[in-house]
């Protein structure tokens, strides 16, 4: 009796390891990164050349997440001079950086806590740089298997540098803002994938520069670690300098790649 006990147990062994393993390989890594890049060149009778490239790394621990996003938008286009040379000449370039840090405060994860910190420069906007830091609170208020809603709130600060011009000088001011934000997503379904979000930074005093951006996106797999996404992405800023737009938009292509 002992012997077939012991039989059965060495031939349960291997399936018993196997499950450890399929557990194991079901979790998800801790950290997870891809990278975005699209282009576009185009010559014939006007040439131009668009760049627009980004990183994005998450990192999951317990109860923390930290996210960092990364994007630049480069673009030249072929202009004549007053001799008639033609050369590329730049009439975009930005770049900007986003990172936050939340941690779960309550069991069942609904509740966070959070840190924002963005940073953002744009050659030919109003301002040089604009910056802010905030932190407050969240919610996932939303959770299914096809869609998700979080939304999180708190104040913050703001420090935003304007662009000097031949008629006004360079002006750097901070001010305390009231920062929301929130992102929607949807799976149509294994492959098709919609994204909202949305950010607010309230200016707390009349007269003050307050920023609302916007970007609604679809993501389509091509194959397990390459989507394809359309975006589109709309800054508005509520004081600028004169000669400077109010609101900028932008639509692009790119492929993401996910490792």
């Amino acid at each position: 009796m002992v012997r077939k006990l012991a039989l059965s147990a060495l031939c349960l062994l291997p399936l018993t390891s196997f499950a450890a393993i399929a557990e194991e390989a079901e979790k998800k890594p801790a950290f997870t990164a891809s990278a975005e890049l699209g282009f576009l060149f185009k010559s014939g009778n006007t040439k131009s050349a668009d760049i627009k490239a980004g990183f994005n790394i998450k990192h999951e621990d317990d109860k923390w997440r930290t996210t960092v996003i990364f994007n630049i938008l480069a673009k030249k286009l072929e202009k004549k001079d007053d001799t008639g040379k033609k050369s590329f000449v730049s009439t975009d370039n930005k770049w900007d950086i986003l990172t936050q840090t939340n941690y779960t405060i309550d069991e069942i994860g609904k509740n966070y806590l959070y840190g924002n910190l963005a940073l953002e420069q744009d050659k030919f906007s109003g301002f040089e740089s604009q910056s802010s830091f905030s932190a407050g609170w969240g919610r996932h208020w939303y959770e299914t298997k096809t869609s998700s809603f979080f939304a999180d709130v708190g104040p913050g600060v703001k420090y935003d540098i304007t662009r000097e011009t031949d008629s006004t000088a360079s002006i750097s001011s901070s001010s305390f803002i009231l920062q929301a934000q929130a992102l929607y997503k949807h799976k149509f379904n294994e492959f098709v994938e919609f994204k909202q979000y949305l950010v607010a930074k309230q200016a707390t005093e009349s007269g003050e520069n307050s920023v609302y951006k916007s970007e609604t996106s679809v993501t389509a797999k091509l194959i397990d670690a390459l989507q394809l996404k359309f975006a589109i992405r709309i800054d508005y800023d509520t004081e600028v300098e004169q000669g400077f737009e109010n609101t900028n938009t932008e639509t692009s292509m790119t492929l993401i790649y996910s490792f």
